[in-house]
């Protein structure tokens, strides 16, 4: 599904803040894509993440979400805290 205006607005302020888990975990700005949030949820274009390349997909285990979220989890923060840091602005 397409998101709406104010989700599409919503998701470029998220990208611009860069990946959440770096700067919850190093303190530093890169890039962000968008992470669709799943745990406990159907997908939405309201419980997104920004994180970079790496630390969505290209990091491996330990390093990207979709390499193993368990793992991931317990070095960043599970998703739904993420969650909420990201919505707090």
């Amino acid at each position: 599904m397409k998101p709406t205006k104010a989700q599409a607005e919503r998701m470029s302020r998220i990208v611009d803040a860069g990946c959440i888990a770096c700067r919850t975990a190093l303190g530093v700005w890169s890039p962000a894509e968008i992470h669709h949030v799943t745990t406990g949820r159907k997908r939405s274009h309201d419980a997104v993440l920004g994180l970079c390349a790496l630390h969505h997909r290209n990091g491996g285990t330990g390093g990207a979400l979709h390499a193993n979220r368990a793992v991931w989890e317990e070095i960043f923060g599970n998703q739904d805290e993420l969650l909420e840091i990201t919505n707090r602005g």
